[in-house]
């Protein structure tokens, strides 16, 4: 019996020290932080995020993971359920993105804003508020990931093209062209060294040579130059002279000037003897015209009867279809 009662004594003890350790680890854990509560739609895997799992903002642990499960809402979608400290001021332009710590694989929900609303996300336990859900960097290398293997995959095809034994001829027929291509621009900088020098053949080009000729074409073209300037100057200064010499002609008083009250005084004159004389002289030679007509007439009377000289000038005969008119008769 008394075996039985220190088993029991034992047995209550090991009990009572286990009740102890459990509150006194609830109460060590316990959270008196408040919290929010916001929900995550995602249409990509969360492999490796698990309840309890930590909730960060710009890097900050400010919460943990309550629920992961698929999306009734949006079929298709999972929805995880994140606490938040009251702290973390979550608005409406902020989203989310799965992170992965280190090595291990573990994920978590990294929260970050881009800036664009200042404006607080309201959550409710009736209504609770949604955060978008963004593509991480690992979601985004498995995205390209395919579009990189097809890549490299046509890379290695053309690369397979390129070392095709047909093209490996036409490569190493390349590599010689470029080799006599080289061997050919050595000479060429052979010969233009000893241009350059003035050490080449006779009859080859002598650049010293040649810049000494150049250097004596310059200097007859600046002694043509400075003639041609002193030509300039001669000639601005008759300019000069031309322009004080036109001044002079066309100022008051002179020769212009003059040429110009003289035609002015020969017009008015001929204006006069337009005016007076020509019409006296039109009469003159009128009369002297008229003179001459009756003239010509006294001349042509005294041819057919000089006798008017004595007798005068007569009766004159009648003409036809006058009375007393004879006609003459035929011979």
């Amino acid at each position: 019996m008394e075996n039985k009662s220190h088993a029991l004594t034992a047995g209550v003890f090991v009990l009572v020290v286990t009740a102890l350790l459990i509150a006194m680890a609830a109460w060590l854990t316990r959270d008196h932080t408040e919290q929010r509560v916001f929900e995550i739609s995602s249409t990509e895997s969360v492999t490796g995020l698990q309840v309890q799992a930590g909730v960060r903002y710009k890097g900050v642990a400010v919460g943990r993971v309550v629920a992961i499960e698929l999306d009734a809402a949006q079929h298709g979608n999972v929805l995880v359920r994140i606490a938040v400290n009251d702290s973390v001021l979550v608005t409406a332009s902020t989203f989310a993105t799965l992170g992965f710590q280190g090595v291990t694989g573990l994920a978590f929900i990294a929260l970050d804003d881009s800036g664009e609303s200042a404006v607080a996300l309201q959550t409710s336990r009736d209504t609770v508020g949604r955060i978008p859900m963004r593509q991480g960097l690992m979601s985004r290398l498995s995205d390209q990931g395919g579009k990189l293997l097809g890549q490299l995959e046509k890379a290695s095809g053309q690369m397979n093209q390129l070392l095709d034994p047909d093209n490996q001829k036409n490569l190493m027929a390349a590599v010689t062209n470029l080799g006599q291509a080289a061997a050919s621009i050595t000479q060429l900088t052979h010969r233009a060294d000893a241009m350059l020098s003035g050490t080449g053949p006779e009859g080859s080009v002598n650049l010293p040579r040649m810049a000494e000729q150049a250097s004596t074409t310059l200097k007859s073209i600046a002694q043509t130059s400075e003639q041609l300037k002193i030509s300039a100057d001669t000639v601005r200064q008759s300019a000069g002279e031309f322009r004080q010499m036109s001044a002079r002609m066309n100022e008051a008083g002179g020769t212009l000037d003059r040429i110009a009250r003289s035609t002015d005084a020969l017009v008015n004159t001929s204006q006069t003897v337009n005016t007076n004389v020509a019409p006296r002289l039109n009469r003159a030679a009128d009369e002297v015209s008229r003179a001459a007509r009756q003239v010509g007439r006294l001349v042509e009377g005294l041819n057919d009867n000089p006798q008017m000289l004595l007798t005068g000038k007569g009766a004159v005969a009648p003409g036809p279809g006058e009375a007393g008119f004879v006609a003459p008769s035929n011979p």
